[in-house]
C-alpha cells in the first residue's frame, strides 16, 4: 500500500476528496437500506433481512469515521480508526448472540420467513451498488495509503456477498418451501459477526 506521505498533495487531494464523496454516498445508502431492509425483514419474518438491515448501521459507522478521518486536518489521523473498530467489534458482539437465539427458535417452531418485494428489491440493489462502491474505496484507499478507506470497501463487498445469500434464502424459501435456509443464513452471519468482532477489538488489518 502507498504511503500517504509520498502521495503529491494535489493528487491527495483529489483522491480524498473522492473518497469523501463515496463515504457520504455509502452513508446515505446505509441509512436507507437499513430502514428498508429492517421494515422488510419484520414485516415478513425474515431474521437473515432484519440481521443484514442492522449490519448496515455498522458499515454506516465505519463510513462515519473515514468521513471525519478525511475532514480537515484529521485525513492523516489513526486515532479514529482505532475508537471506532473497538465500537465496530460491540456492535458485533451485540448482533451475533441475538441471530443465534432467533434462528435456533424458528428451527424449534418451525417458523418459516415470508419473501417480500421489497425484501428482495432492497437485496438486489445491494449486490449491484455495494461491489462498485467497495472496489472504488479500495482503489482510492490504496492511493492514499488509507487503510481505514480499504477496510470501508472491504465492508461494502461484504454487505454485497451478504445480500446476495439473503436473496438466495427468501427466494428458496418462497419456491421451494425450504424453511430452514432463513435461519441457516443467520446463523452464518452470527458466526461471521463474532468473527470480524474478534479481528476489530485486536485490531487486525489487511496486510497487502
Amino acid at each position: 500500500m502507498e504511503d500517504v506521505g509520498r502521495v503529491r498533495s494535489p493528487e491527495l487531494l483529489r483522491a480524498s476528496r473522492r473518497i469523501l464523496v463515496l463515504s457520504w454516498a455509502s452513508l446515505v445508502w446505509m441509512i436507507g437500506e437499513g430502514t428498508l431492509g429492517l421494515v422488510a425483514g419484520v414485516q415478513g419474518g425474515s431474521l437473515s433481512l432484519v440481521g443484514w438491515a442492522l449490519g448496515s448501521v455498522i458499515e454506516g459507522l465505519a463510513s462515519a469515521v473515514v468521513i471525519w478521518r478525511f475532514t480537515g486536518s484529521r485525513a492523516r489521523s489513526e486515532t479514529a480508526e482505532a475508537r471506532a473498530q473497538k465500537a465496530v467489534a460491540v456492535s458485533f458482539f451485540l448482533l451475533a448472540p441475538y441471530l443465534v437465539v432467533q434462528a435456533v427458535r424458528d428451527l424449534v417452531t418451525g417458523h418459516a420467513a415470508e419473501a417480500s418485494l421489497l425484501g428482495l428489491l432492497v437485496t438486489a440493489a445491494s449486490v449491484v451498488v455495494m461491489p462498485a462502491l467497495g472496489l472504488a474505496k479500495h482503489r482510492l484507499g490504496r492511493q492514499v495509503g488509507s487503510r481505514a478507506t480499504v477496510g470501508e470497501g472491504t465492508q461494502n463487498l461484504m454487505c454485497a456477498v451478504q445480500a446476495a445469500a439473503v436473496l438466495v434464502g427468501l427466494a428458496l424459501t418462497a419456491t421451494v418451501g425450504w424453511r430452514w435456509v432463513d435461519p441457516a443464513v443467520a446463523l452464518a452471519l452470527a458466526v461471521w459477526a463474532v468473527r470480524e468482532g474478534q479481528e476489530a477489538w485486536e485490531g487486525e488489518e489487511d496486510e497487502d
